[in-house]
């Protein structure tokens, strides 16, 4: 009756445990059971009865003899420490009904009183409706611990989320910190020494960069649990996805003097992937190596074939993984030690991340340790193409072309964004107006005759898509390069770009790169 926590432990019987005054009854009943398809264990005496009830059992069958030996007691003990979903049912066999001497002060809570003798027809009947109203409390079980175990996880969530959202405050302050100085120093000392400004530039950039790969990480999960996600599939050298995902470790790495060993072979190892997703992948394996290994360790990248699969091992000598850890490292939002993420950086989403791009590929990942201060293995598998689905070579890369000055319209209802785009635009010679509304961007536009514009989507009154649509409707703007420039980046919110006339969508901040490359289509 007392049943374990394990779920897999647990009873769904409907065995009827048979007590009677002799051994002979006991096998009588249990024979006439049998007969109607229904199990009954007859009981050797009382500790028997224990057992067999802690086991499991759908009823138990008595006779009021039971109720005045003293050995029914322990019966009692184990009815009443039922947990709370249970209410086992006793059947008994009495000559005198419910006046049977014990019965009363016996005080059962689910007992059906047959007359002794009765017929086979009339037993079997209320055993089968006892056994009825026992799968009714196996449901209702099995509903309470569905229940707790939702519970449970709500509540893990929502911790899990606490401790998230507080990583996340703490991982933006970090890179907006040295932003801040930076910019006060520019403001405090104009800069004379050219040294200086590049270095105090550079180390904003640098930091910059490390707020968008937070965000990007951020809308990638976002992209994946709602299904939004789409592989820009292509037949892929694994060689090419290593070379992509070094170019953007290389800085880390580097910074904290750790020796890095790679080992490609010779051969290709081609894949059907998206190399940016790849890339971001492994990317994340050689960014979490580098954060938790020490100054001027080790990290060892690896590919190989193995069987029909490209395998990618990234294993370090740093702080390692603690037992029962190997599989959990991958859950949303895990942190291994807190106090070492919180040192480190990180929102417990990077591996996660890496699962679910693997996962889409057709691959899998999994990560190993000796334990801690070990190191750690983390292992991407992927299957391999056939041979001729090779991938063809990739044309050179041509150099972006300088953009010839052209009138520039910026729109934007935050004048600080505006405004500091238009003064980037203005040093490479192009004339630009700022309008902070979609109505004055029409009116501007009229008189100004702009080549190109650049225009928020999320803007109060007239939106950055109606704005697109009715610029559209003049003959005059049908050539003029439109470019969405937002904070919304989704392919969802592309297409709905496109689809009110944008020829271009850059997400926020845009790259110098993106924002020249798109001018020398003029």
């Amino acid at each position: 009756m007392i049943e374990p926590d394990d779920a897999d432990s647990r009873s769904y019987s409907e065995r009827v445990i048979v007590l009677a005054p002799t051994a002979r009854d006991s096998e009588v009943t249990r024979r006439l059971l049998a007969e109607a398809r229904i199990e009954g264990v007859a009981c050797k005496g009382w500790r028997h009865a224990d057992e067999l009830m802690h086991e499991g059992a759908g009823a138990l069958m008595v006779t009021d003899s039971a109720f005045v030996d003293p050995g029914f007691a322990v019966l009692l003990n184990v009815l009443e420490r039922q947990p709370s979903w249970s209410n086992l049912p006793v059947l008994a066999l009495c000559r005198h009904g419910m006046q049977a001497a014990g019965l009363r002060e016996a005080r059962l809570r689910n007992l059906t009183v047959l007359d002794r003798p009765t017929s086979t027809r009339v037993m079997i009947s209320a055993v089968r409706t006892a056994l009825r109203g026992r799968r009714w409390q196996y449901q209702i079980r099995d509903q309470i611990e569905s229940l707790q175990r939702a519970e449970r996880s709500l509540r893990q969530a929502d911790q899990r989320k606490d401790e998230f959202l507080a990583t996340l405050a703490h991982e933006l302050r970090n890179p907006l910190a040295p932003i801040r100085t930076g910019l006060q120093l520019l403001g405090a000392n104009p800069p004379q020494d050219s040294a200086h400004a590049r270095s105090v530039t550079e180390m904003m950039n640098r930091q910059m960069n490390q707020l968008l790969r937070l965000i990007d990480d951020l809308l990638e999960v976002s992209r994946i649990s709602t299904g939004k996600l789409i592989l820009q599939r292509e037949p892929l050298d694994m060689r090419r996805v290593v070379e992509v995902a070094l170019e953007s470790c290389q800085p880390l790495i580097e910074r904290g003097g750790h020796h890095l060993s790679v080992s490609l072979p010779d051969e290709e190892l081609c894949v059907d992937g998206d190399l940016t997703r790849l890339a971001q992948s492994l990317s994340n394996l050689l960014n979490n190596a580098a954060k938790y290994t020490p100054d001027g360790g080790s990290i060892w990248l690896t590919l190989s074939r193995a069987g029909g699969n490209a395998v990618l091992t990234v294993r370090d000598s740093g702080v390692g993984l603690p037992e029962g850890m190997t599989d959990r490292v991958f859950d949303m939002f895990a942190q291994v030690n807190r106090s070492l993420e919180r040192a480190q950086g990180g929102l417990g989403i990077g591996l996660a991340l890496v699962k679910s791009l693997v996962s889409l590929h057709g691959g899998r990942v999994s990560a190993a340790s000796p334990g801690p201060g070990l190191g750690s293995t983390f292992t991407l598998e992927l299957p391999l193409l056939a041979a001729d689905s090779a991938p063809a070579p990739l044309p050179a890369a041509a150099e972006p072309e300088a953009a010839r000055p052209a009138r520039i319209l910026v729109v934007d209802d935050n004048d600080d964004a505006a405004q500091s785009l238009a003064m980037l635009l203005s040093l490479s010679g192009h004339q630009v107006e700022v309008e902070n509304s979609g109505q004055a961007a029409l009116r501007k536009a009229a008189s100004f005759l702009p080549q190109a514009v650049f225009c928020d989507v999320g803007m109060p009154g007239m939106g950055g898509h109606e704005f697109a649509t009715l610029l559209r409707q003049d003959a005059r703007f049908a050539s003029t390069l439109l470019v969405a420039l937002t904070g919304w980046g989704s392919e969802e919110d592309k297409k709905r770009s496109r689809a009110a006339g944008f020829d271009a969508h850059l997400t926020k901040p845009a790259s110098v790169d993106a924002v020249t490359a798109l001018l020398a289509q003029l």
